[in-house]
């Protein structure tokens, strides 16, 4: 194991490669992402000479084997943005006919024909990212290349409190219709199997056909004309109709619901859309507590932050209706029978996303088919569930954004410098609410600077009637502004320096520049915080009186030391005068 704050060696050798991916003597590009789907991509298809195409697609297959592209939809994505740049190079500049022709002149013009803004800005670093890998390009062009494009400023903002409750309120009707729904069933499939209903009656040929859809996906049924599933008659009036929701939609949720419960998780935990859709089926453990509530434990993966950082855990305990771990707990209740039939047919897959439709739709490439059931959601989907349910569009960013920015106010699978410039410092809102905030600490750090300046009185000669202290002179110890009048001051040393009966002369000068310099070493090596607290107040008084008395009088005092000097400011340290 390294030590910390450094990161492990690789095992010697060539690092773990995927297989290669571009079939020989084509130019086609075979993806196998680390979920062992597949993609073809045809280099064929685009436009522009052959030698450009087919450097292009041996850039591609190479950024598919080191595993730099982990998902099929970034792979299609990419290929979408090579095919863009090879058309433009096609028309716009012909006579390119391999990467060692692209010029800075070449890059600068695809550059700038790309949209302003961060697609525009993605589409530039990706084939910035191909073109980098082909040493045939000339060293200008590859300077070109490097230079950083202008940041965009976000326009996504978070969601203004009527809008966030909106979504929130969404979400949890339809969730919360599936949870009455299937909890309500499975309650009565669990009577059922204990015996409570007399055999032929209504209720026990529901429980009968809830049976027969917790172990298969679907109630009896056969194959009528067309190939069409049919219900068995007989359970057709006990169900209360034929359709969706009066047969295999008791005890599984849809893709909608499972959408609901997504943007939930981001409404409560400021998860992503890409990991609440892959997230996998939360374990519970019993609190070591004596009330013995399940603590539930998150595996989180977030692809984009790459290699070793993706991975995050946060444990939720569920210990009542407005716990943290409440949704996880009516998560696994929604999902439960779906869960044990996608079990039955694939049982590596672990995830909790996991829902029902008839209509065998992908819905988008993230999504996972098994049989009938689907499993996450996707962007795509997300969008048009909004829009049917009257909200401005796909949900997950700007609830993220306002959850992390407004409510947790603390980084969400992000670093803190990535939470402060992408998500908290161009936010409207929080620049709103910080404005109050700044001006206090502004009103704040404006009284401590005033509370912590030299308050003892300069002068140029001693007062034979004041009494000799170690860091000054006091002329009037019974009426201390730190103890009570009529009584001699027992206040600390230090405070005579903030004491408006304090007078401070030159015979004064090197013991206090020695002090000085004792608390500056004394911070170098201190906790911050301890130092903080114990000396800071003090060093900023004589950090005033250095700039009153100026450099020159100070380097003067600083070489006036005496031992006594620092015998006295060693014995004040360290509390000796204290006792």
């Amino acid at each position: 194991m390294s030590r910390r704050g450094r990161k492990a060696a690789l095992p010697p050798g060539e690092p773990p490669r995927r297989p290669p991916t571009q079939v020989p003597g084509t130019l086609l590009v075979e993806h196998r992402d680390k979920k062992g789907r597949i993609a073809h991509y045809d280099f064929a298809r685009c436009q522009g000479p052959a030698p450009l195409k087919a450097s292009l697609a041996r850039l591609f297959a190479g950024c598919c084997t080191r595993g730099i592209w982990d998902s099929l939809s970034t792979s299609s994505g990419a290929f979408w943005v090579v095919r863009t740049f090879s058309a433009f190079m096609s028309e716009h500049h012909p006579e390119v006919e391999d990467v060692d022709g692209v010029t800075p002149a070449v890059w600068k013009e695809w550059k700038l024909s790309r949209a302003a803004g961060s697609g525009g800005n993605t589409q530039v670093r990706l084939i910035a990212r191909l073109l980098r890998e082909d040493p045939r390009l000339s060293e200008a062009a590859r300077e070109a290349i490097v230079e950083r494009s202008t940041p965009v400023n976000a326009s996504e903002q978070s969601y203004a409190p009527a809008e966030f409750t909106q979504v929130a309120t969404v979400a949890r009707r339809i969730f919360r219709a599936a949870h009455l729904r299937i909890t309500t069933n499975a309650a009565h499939l669990a009577a059922w199997k204990a015996g409570a209903y007399t055999e032929g009656s209504d209720e026990w040929l529901v429980g009968e056909a809830l049976d027969c859809t917790a172990r298969t996906g679907d109630i009896p049924h056969y194959i009528g004309k067309g190939d069409r599933r049919r219900p068995v008659h007989r359970y057709i009036r006990p169900l209360g109709g034929a359709n969706a929701l009066c047969t295999w939609r008791r005890l599984f949720p849809n893709l909608s619901e499972m959408t609901a419960l997504a943007t939930l998780l981001t409404v409560e935990h400021g998860l992503n859309l890409s990991t609440a859709a892959h997230l996998a089926v939360p374990r519970a453990a019993p609190d070591p507590g004596e009330d013995g509530f399940p603590v539930y434990r998150l595996e989180l993966e977030k692809q984009r932050r790459g290699r070793g950082r993706q991975f995050e855990t946060r444990n939720l305990a569920d210990f009542g209706a407005a716990s943290p771990g409440r949704l996880i707990t009516q998560a696994l209740e929604v999902t439960a029978f779906a869960r044990a039939v996608v079990h039955q047919q694939d049982p590596d897959l672990d995830r909790l996303l996991i829902w029902r439709d008839s209509s065998g739709r992908a819905y988008g490439e993230d999504i996972v088919r098994v049989g009938s059931f689907g499993v996450g959601t996707t962007t795509t989907y997300a969008s048009v569930w909004a829009r049917a349910e009257g909200l401005s569009g796909s949900p997950f960013r700007r609830t993220r954004r306002t959850v992390n920015v407004l409510h947790r106010r603390e980084p969400g699978q992000n670093t803190q410098d990535t939470h402060d410039s992408v998500y908290v410092l161009p936010d409207r809102q929080a620049q709103q609410t910080a404005a109050g905030t700044i001006a206090d600490g502004a009103a704040s750090a404006l009284l401590k600077a005033r509370e912590t300046v030299l308050v003892a009185t300069l002068r140029d000669t001693p007062d034979p009637q004041d009494e000799l202290t170690v860091t000054a002179d006091c002329h009037d110890t019974k009426h201390s502004p730190f103890t009570t009048h009529g009584v001699s001051c027992a206040a600390s040393f230090l405070l005579c320096l903030a004491c408006p009966n304090a007078r401070i002369h030159p015979g004064h000068h090197p013991r206090l520049a020695h002090l000085h310099q004792a608390l500056e070493n004394l911070r170098s090596v201190m906790d911050p915080a301890e130092w903080h607290a114990d000396w800071h107040d003090a060093h900023a008084r004589l950090s005033h009186l250095k700039g009153v008395l100026g450099p020159p009088t100070w380097d003067k005092a600083l070489q006036d030391v005496t031992g006594a000097d620092r015998d006295m400011i060693d014995h004040l340290l360290k509390g000796d005068f204290a006792q």
